[in-house]
């Protein structure tokens, strides 16, 4: 209780700095997440109707799973130095995969039989995927935003380590003073955001759920 109390101390002490970087952090959770929606939306719908280009496509980004974020961000350093853009270019490879391949499970999971049905009732291609593929596909693709924002939002903290601000500024300055109290201003919020994007897009999720038959 003593340690949660120094930690509040410390954020209302320095509220102007915790601010500052809540709005830092939420940049660099809202911009690879738009960079990764505009791209791997698309991708993913492509993918799904293509075995080639899926073959190439997701093998592609999956590949970028494996390497860790913290080895993307200090490998854009030499070209993008110490800036906010090294910090999007390695989280935008973070939250591409799972958005891409959910949007790729998600349209080649729907049933052809259900595509079939409704061409042969006389609607076009952009009526069957605007009437039946999206709002079958939607729930699937919501998981994979779900995890992209879970994993970014705890990832940019990352973003730290190279000065591009961030919650994860609380926690780097936490372990070099090794000040719990401090650390904490920074993994809380962190925590609290993780949270708030689980519950809600949980509950998007949940809503947008075709019913049972």
């Amino acid at each position: 209780m003593a340690l949660l109390n120094r930690a509040l101390s410390y954020a209302q002490n320095n509220s102007e700095m915790l601010l500052q970087a809540l709005v830092q952090h939420l940049q660099l959770v809202a911009v690879p997440l738009v960079i990764g929606l505009i791209f791997g939306l698309p991708l993913g719908f492509f993918s799904s109707r293509s075995q080639a280009f899926s073959l190439v496509v997701i093998n592609g980004f999956n590949g970028l799973r494996v390497i860790p974020s913290l080895a993307i961000l200090f490998l854009a350093i030499p070209y993008f130095g110490l800036s906010f853009r090294s910090a999007v270019i390695a989280l935008t490879a973070l939250v591409m995969p799972p958005i891409l391949i959910s949007t790729d499970v998600a349209f080649r999971g729907i049933e052809p039989a259900i595509r079939e049905a409704a061409f042969g009732m006389g609607m076009t291609s952009g009526q069957v995927l605007r009437q039946i593929e999206i709002p079958l596909a939607l729930p699937v693709v919501l998981a994979g935003i779900k995890t992209a924002t879970i994993e970014v939002i705890a990832s940019a903290t990352l973003a730290a380590f190279i000065g591009a601000g961030g919650l994860g500024t609380f926690i780097t300055l936490g372990f070099a003073l090794y000040d719990n109290a401090i650390l904490l201003v920074g993994a809380i919020p962190v925590a609290l955001l993780a949270i708030v994007a689980e519950v809600s897009l949980s509950s998007l999720q949940r809503a947008l759920q075709p019913p049972q038959a």
